[in-house]
């Protein structure tokens, strides 16, 4: 029973931080270069990389509540709560 209801919960959670994963890397993929640099944070490839590695964790179910797991998650959100709505606010929300 308990490993019943402790798979459903890793399922879960890996449908969850896999879906806010791929939804930071694709946003970054999406976002114009020059916002990255007038936002003066760190450049549109460097965060590609880190939301990249941070998907590809997000597709094995072995990684996600592992630490490599975790600190995918935490570079997905750093970029999608810090760095996106600067980017947003720069060039109105939309994609060019």
């Amino acid at each position: 029973m308990f490993d019943a209801v402790q798979n459903l919960v890793i399922l879960a959670l890996w449908v969850l931080f896999g879906a806010v994963k791929i939804w930071a890397f694709v946003d970054c993929l999406r976002r114009p270069t020059q916002a990255f640099t007038a936002v003066g944070r760190l450049t549109k490839p460097v965060w590609l990389l880190i939301t990249g590695a941070a998907a590809l964790t997000g597709l094995l179910p072995g990684l996600t509540v592992g630490l490599l797991g975790i600190a995918g998650l935490v570079g997905a959100m750093v970029y999608l709560f810090g760095i996106r709505p600067r980017i947003i606010e720069i060039t109105g929300g939309g994609y060019r």
